[in-house]
């Protein structure tokens, strides 16, 4: 083996062990260091806050009203509701049901 190639891999390998070792050392200091905002960087405003105002509560008063005043008008115009049915009609019902069920199992059957 030359002794000139050995000393040239030997040199080449120190070298890349320098670098691994400054890699390294500069990770340490990152690490090490501060987060967050830099101390002289300007500080965001803080968002703006609601002041007062609002719904008087008269306002709310007359809004309440009025909101009454339009579902009771949405109230009158909807279908209106229909009676209850009557025991002879609810057994005249019965009675064609089970004539139908019938003849519908006859069929399957």
């Amino acid at each position: 083996m030359d002794i000139q190639q050995l000393l040239t891999d030997l040199n080449r390998d120190r070298d890349r062990l320098d670098q691994a070792i400054a890699a390294l050392e500069g990770l340490g200091t990152r690490l090490g260091s501060r987060r967050g905002r830099p101390p002289g960087a300007k500080q965001a405003k803080p968002a703006r806050t609601r002041k007062g105002g609002g719904i008087t509560a008269a306002g709310r008063r007359r809004l309440s009203e009025m909101m009454k005043k339009r579902w009771a008008e949405r109230k009158k115009k909807a279908a209106p509701k229909r009676k209850p049915m009557s025991a002879a009609s609810r057994k005249r019902l019965s009675e064609m049901m089970k004539k139908r069920w019938l003849a519908r199992k006859a069929q399957t059957a």
